[in-house]
């Protein structure tokens, strides 16, 4: 507030995530936010968690539509949020959450699918903690460059896998250091930064934090990634899939502990508590009907690949990368890595998921069995993961878990989305049909 009085901040920024994970919401006046908007929120319309990913209004949604009146939301601003954006003059930003005139909120905004979940854990006098470790890919060409080609022929900013490799990697430092010191700027605690196996690909690792703040602070640095790298005359991407080498992943990284500060999943000895095991086997047991919040769109299924360190199998193993959750640390550390969801995803969804999971198999007691050992991709005796976005939309539907954990309301929201990218898909017709039907049939 004092930075709007000196006129160093000039504009505030009002956003929240959408249903595809986007930031979206409206620029003030710094002088108006701090009169107006800080008090008592900001209007936007209701479509805006009602539309496809290009922006386009599309029928199915109760909350909105032609027959409500396509009427406004408030934007409520969560002040604990604000902080300054580093790359953009005068400018800060901060999350709200969304709610409707009467003060309800909006039950379907994936923000307040994540506070229900946080609610649950809090009557239980626990506390999440996640990290979300985001791959993407740098390209030499701009945005506005790569959409005029229809994204075709671009240039990766590597030439080969550069996996942990310094010198390529340093070809791309002026703008990873720029995103670095943005995050750094805007609140955000970095870690580290490594190449990745893919050409272009690279990983920057944050501490991890309360899951509320990880999952704003997640929006803010994907959101701010994409603009630094456009101010650099380049463009990176976080799809799930973006050619058929490997692909971007977003490993979760999830512990809980009590309000008290205790470590509730160690146990005496520095392992797994009874509490960790009964979480570990609950996400097992539901994230198959659960993937649908883990990857969101046609284009996350093609990341599942056999031998790809994407996962396959519904196993849950000791640091062992070809099993969908991972069990790494030790003592306080100890957690557990979700290995499903790809760049692509909502990271409110899905945190929610995994706590609502992990819940369902602390309230049955749900006994965990031994680690798998070795190869789970070549694994016979465990189940896959869904294979396509129609057979999670499926899943989901069809589950008690998603309509007890979420709500009616929430599931028939999301399922329509679903509905909404495969009708959408169908109706496509692509590069590849036209590669080997043009002529050749």
């Amino acid at each position: 507030m004092q930075l709007v009085g000196t006129g160093d901040i000039d504009t505030v920024i009002v956003a929240f995530t959408d249903m595809q994970g986007r930031l979206v919401g409206k620029r003030v006046a710094g002088r108006f936010f701090v009169d107006e908007v800080a008090a008592h929120g900001a209007e936007c319309c209701s479509y805006l968690v009602a539309v496809d990913v290009d922006l386009n209004t599309v029928p199915g949604y109760a909350m909105s539509s032609w027959e409500t009146g396509y009427g406004d939301m408030v934007m409520t601003p969560d002040l604990a949020t604000l902080r300054l954006v580093p790359w953009l003059s005068g400018t800060a930003l901060v999350i709200a959450d969304l709610s409707w005139a009467d003060g309800s909120p909006v039950a379907v905004s994936p923000r307040a699918i994540l506070r229900r979940q946080l609610d649950r854990l809090a009557q239980r006098d626990l506390i999440a903690d996640v990290a979300t470790e985001l791959e993407f890919i740098v390209f030499d060409q701009s945005y506005r460059a790569a959409w005029a080609t229809g994204y075709r022929d671009l240039t990766p900013a590597s030439d080969y896998n550069i996996d942990y490799a310094i010198m390529a990697s340093s070809r791309m430092e002026p703008l990873l250091r720029d995103i670095r010191l943005g995050m750094q700027g805007a609140g955000l605690r970095v870690e580290a930064i490594k190449g990745e196996c893919n050409n272009g690909q690279q990983e920057i690792g944050f501490r991890y934090d309360e899951a509320l703040v990880t999952c704003d602070n997640h929006a803010i640095y994907k959101n701010g990634a994409k603009e630094i790298a456009d101010q650099h005359g380049k463009s990176l991407t976080f799809m799930a899939k973006y050619d058929e080498r490997e692909g971007n992943s977003c490993h979760i990284h999830l512990s809980l502990r009590g309000a008290d500060d205790s470590a509730t999943f160690a146990d005496g000895s520095g392992g797994m508590s009874a509490t960790f095991r009964s979480f570990v086997a609950g996400l097992l047991a539901t994230v198959r009907e659960l993937t649908l919040f883990f990857a969101p769109n046609i284009n996350s299924y093609k990341r599942f690949a056999d031998g790809s360190f994407a996962p396959t199998a519904v196993a849950w193993g000791m640091d062992n990368r070809t099993c969908a959750l991972r069990v790494v640390g030790h003592g306080r550390s100890i957690r557990v890595e979700c290995r499903v969801p790809g760049g692509d995803v909502n990271q409110y969804l899905a945190v929610a998921a995994l706590i609502a999971g992990g819940l369902y198999g602390i309230d049955r007691d749900l006994e965990l069995g031994e680690p798998y050992a070795g190869n789970a991709y070549d694994a016979q005796d465990v189940e896959r993961l869904p294979t396509t976005l129609g057979e999670a939309a499926a899943l989901f539907g069809d589950s008690v878990l998603t309509r007890e954990a979420f709500g009616d309301d929430v599931v028939a929201h999301y399922l329509n989305n679903a509905r909404v990218e495969l009708k959408a898909f169908n109706a496509a017709v692509t590069d590849w049909e036209r590669i080997r039907g043009f002529e050749r049939l």
